[in-house]
């Protein structure tokens, strides 16, 4: 085909190579799996996982088993400390101005993300760059220097943070942390992921780098990459994190604390329960089932309109503002809540619409309804796997917690497995355990624990009657 401007330019012939452009490099798919993700262990016993994605930026991290339910032996808030240092002045850079400055020659951006059982340091930049990269995070993770005024400046963030958590009119960060507190009490999961303000003293260099010894070893990481060549990152590696003394000396692991979530149920003045990890797929389902959200939330079925909050909650109590179900997923453990807000004068009323959509849902689940919760899930899960720092998180914690990574269309196969009969069975098995509660507000309608535990222990999740002279 010919292509003519229309002007004194000669015509161009487009089945040829234009002069003076490279050649170019088109993406292809072969048929099989090509790009599936490649695991390599170290002599040290590092992970290196990656995750090949067409284009000239990739995501490098490396996430450490290592996060707030680790702090039984210390005082809480290490994690919390940690997320904020990371980046500072190393051995080999002076400040975090440097490490930025550094990262922006190759469009680089870094992050650091703690959870209640990882902690993910990560820098997203141009491929060509990968060798500063793996350097720079190798250094920010085993050479921190962790100095006095960085740990004094953290020490503010910190406080800072802790004010401004319970300030925030979204009380959703601080009923999460307490709905924990409530059902794993006192043990793994259940401690607190933010520093308690009575702690922000006592974490100094000497207790940070204690803590380090023991979690930040080689057998506790992944170096997890998205977007590049698999050889490439493993080279990269073995210079940069294979025969690396960290700052704080030899580690030692044999001082982890291996302890498993005991879940214990109780209240922390929204219903939630303990689910087997066995059952983590059939509970994403009835998560989505659930759905739900803010009475003002605008959209169709795709956002969860037809979903059993919306449909049997929020469409029939129009004095509801919020029912929302989540589902908070570990490796040894896991909860389903619904939080739900409305105005303090009808919170018995609220708790008791809440104790029987829990027990509804050891009904039969209609056809429809489950079919679109599994389609919806299905579709969730592979528009959130487009992005590349989303890969990059989902192939780090999946070879962090298993060794290995299920890829999405095994995770789609598991979804579509999925049974009405498997629905109730997990709900009844989840209801059989005592609920935790977390409560945040005017509490003086509030149903008793005792209450709550008999609505969900009976036939239609009714509280108790009770009978008042004078209102």
């Amino acid at each position: 085909q010919q292509y003519s401007s229309g002007s004194a330019y000669p015509s161009v012939y487009l089945s040829t190579p234009l002069p003076g452009i490279p050649k170019p490099v088109f993406a292809s798919v072969d048929g099989h799996e090509k790009y599936e993700t490649k695991i390599t262990t170290l002599e040290n016993g590092l992970k290196v996982a990656s995750q090949n994605k067409f284009g000239q930026f990739c995501t490098v991290g490396i996430l450490v088993n290592s996060g707030s339910r680790h702090e039984a032996k210390y005082p809480s808030g290490i994690a919390h400390f940690l997320e904020k240092l990371s980046f500072s002045s190393t051995a080999q850079f002076e400040s975090k101005d440097e490490i930025l400055l550094t990262l922006e020659k190759h469009g680089g951006i870094c992050d650091c993300q703690t959870s209640r059982d990882t902690t993910m340091y990560a820098v997203s930049a141009e491929v060509k760059g990968l060798d500063t990269v793996v350097n720079l995070l190798s250094d920010a993770v085993l050479q921190p220097r962790l100095l006095d005024e960085e740990i004094e400046m953290t020490r503010m963030a910190v406080r800072f943070e802790l004010e401004d958590l319970n300030m925030r009119p979204d009380p959703e960060p601080l009923l999460t942390e307490m709905i924990h507190a409530a059902a794993y009490r006192g043990n793994t999961v259940g401690l607190p992921r933010f520093c308690p303000p009575e702690n922000v003293e006592k974490i100094d260099r000497k207790l940070l780098h204690k803590y380090l010894q023991s979690y930040y070893c080689p057998q506790r990481m992944v170096l997890a990459g998205v977007g590049i060549e698999h050889e490439q990152l493993v080279q990269c590696a073995r210079k940069y994190l294979l025969n690396v003394k960290p700052v704080w000396g030899a580690s030692t692991p044999a001082n982890v604390d291996k302890s498993v979530a005991q879940y214990t149920g109780g209240i922390v003045k929204v219903s939630e329960f303990i689910r087997p990890e066995d059952d983590f797929i059939p509970f994403a389902v009835l998560n989505m089932m659930m759905g739900g959200g803010g009475s003002f939330s605008a959209g169709g079925p795709g956002k969860g309109m037809f979903t059993r909050l919306y449909l049997n909650v929020l469409n029939r109590h129009h004095w509801m503002y919020n029912a929302t179900s989540y589902h908070h997923s570990y490796e040894d453990s896991g909860l389903l809540c619904i939080h739900a807000s409305a105005d303090p004068r009808q919170v018995r009323e609220m708790v008791e619409i809440i104790t029987r959509e829990f027990i509804q849902m050891t009904g039969t689940a209609g056809e429809m309804e489950l079919e679109r919760a599994k389609t919806q899930l299905k579709s969730m899960l592979m528009m959130n796997l487009e992005s590349r720092p989303v890969i990059f998180e989902d192939v780090g914690r999946q070879v962090l917690a298993t060794g290995k990574r299920k890829l999405p269309h095994e995770l789609c196969e598991l979804i579509s497995n999925v049974t009405a009969s498997d629905i109730k069975r997990v709900t009844m098995k989840m209801l059989r355990s005592k609920p935790a509660v977390a409560a945040l507000g005017d509490l003086s309608e509030l149903p008793s624990y005792e209450d709550i535990q008999a609505a969900l222990s009976s036939k239609d999740g009714r509280l108790p009657r009770i009978y008042r002279l004078f209102r």
